[in-house]
């Protein structure tokens, strides 16, 4: 009979440390939230549709969630595109360009939006050669996409780029040798083992994208119908002293995201499931 030693774990025990995870999330993360939904629950029902179906705010629900969707697919090709070539190619400032990657990270989110209102003006960099063009980017919907693209590419590539490191190139030479070609390699191979962190990557730039402020609304205009987002909605009631208006759009956003999240990571769960018993 062997007796079998319990090896002492690092941290104190289960009960001690599932206590403090469960008192840190609620202080950061739980009660703030109830917090909404306690201060919209002092208003009638009507009173929530009214201001929940209001025509300035369900533009900006269109634009907010719209471009934010648009901006994490856009990222998920691109994103994806510049973690291959990354991680498959050595040239020179590859360094640097992997640097690069995560300065919409580290760049305040403030100096971002008048940056990139700047380059994408009727006079700047950008702008000027796409106004002939009749493309209009600044203080547009367009502008909007732009910024939410721009904020959210780190995180499609920083989740696909340690998949790829890890994918085995002797697959793919299998496959190969088996006479399929690139496009087969890449559908039947390459794919399957991307898609659960590209899913996750997606899902992480969206919604960083759905609450992004700073970076928007410098480029966007803020037109009512038109160029406002929902965050920036949200803070004009607060200026008019609105706060239960302010709170029922902010469980808006929240629920909705929450269920887009929901939907995206049971795709990803599917996914990978589906991928394993293959």
């Amino acid at each position: 009979m062997h007796l079998v030693l319990k090896q002492p774990s690092v941290l104190p025990g289960f009960g001690l440390t599932l206590g403090f995870t469960l008192f840190y999330f609620s202080l950061i993360v739980l009660i703030p939230l109830s917090g909404l939904f306690v201060k919209t629950s002092s208003m009638s029902w009507e009173q929530f549709w009214d201001i929940v179906t209001n025509p300035r705010a369900i533009a900006s629900y269109q634009l907010t969630f719209g471009a934010s969707l648009a901006g994490a697919l856009i990222n998920g090709v691109f994103g994806s595109i510049i973690a291959w070539v990354l991680v498959r190619y050595r040239f020179p400032g590859r360094s640097l360009v992997d640097a690069l990657v995560d300065l919409p990270f580290a760049l305040p989110t403030a100096v971002a939006g008048i940056t990139l209102t700047s380059i994408y003006a009727s006079n700047g960099w950008i702008g000027r050669y796409l106004e002939p063009l009749g493309i209009k980017v600044a203080f547009t919907p367009l502008g909007v996409l732009v910024a939410l693209t721009f904020i959210g590419l780190p995180f499609v590539v920083r989740t696909v780029q340690p998949v790829l490191q890890d994918l085995d190139k002797e697959v793919e030479e299998a496959a190969t040798t088996l006479g399929a070609n690139r496009w087969q390699t890449f559908r039947a191979v390459i794919v399957p083992e991307l898609w659960p962190a590209l899913l996750t990557g997606i899902a992480m730039a969206f919604a960083r994208a759905v609450g992004e402020y700073g970076s928007v609304i410098f480029i966007a205009g803020n037109m009512p119908m038109k160029s406002e987002i929902t965050p920036l909605l949200i803070m004009t009631k607060l200026e008019q002293y609105d706060y239960a208006g302010a709170t029922t759009l902010g469980v808006v956003m929240l629920v909705t995201s929450f269920v887009l999240a929901l939907m995206i990571n049971i795709l990803q769960w599917w996914s990978g499931a589906r991928h394993m018993n293959q």
